[in-house]
């Protein structure tokens, strides 16, 4: 299991609390420090059946420039490239579970349902 966070972010810090709860192995990926490449941004996107702008935190300082930025499937790449080189706009925490299932665990029924209790 591999979940993405930034250790400053209350969501992630319970998300890795109830991992560590469940004494569930895991590994993590600070995201803020190792960003994603396009390629496993692509990857997670897939899983999710999510766009890139589904997963943009539109309110981040950062997000500014990207406003404007049509959220359309000619644009994706310009998303994926947005998202890639200012990670801090990827929504927390990504967890990816070992048999890929992927979600965005910001709520405890997520998390619950992927640790499969």
């Amino acid at each position: 299991m591999e979940i993405w966070i930034n250790p400053a972010c209350s969501k992630c810090q319970a998300a890795t609390a109830a991992l560590d709860e469940a004494g569930v192995d895991y590994t993590v990926r600070r995201y803020l420090d190792d960003p994603p490449t396009a390629t496993e941004l692509e990857a997670v996107l897939t899983r999710l059946n999510l766009a890139p702008w589904h997963i943009a935190r539109m309110n981040e300082p950062g997000a500014a420039a990207f406003k404007s930025l049509p959220k359309d499937e000619a644009h994706r790449a310009d998303w994926i490239e947005a998202l890639v080189s200012t990670p801090i706009l990827i929504q927390r925490p990504i967890l990816t579970t070992d048999d890929g299932t992927t979600a965005i665990a910001r709520d405890p029924e997520t998390l619950t349902r992927l640790l499969g209790n």
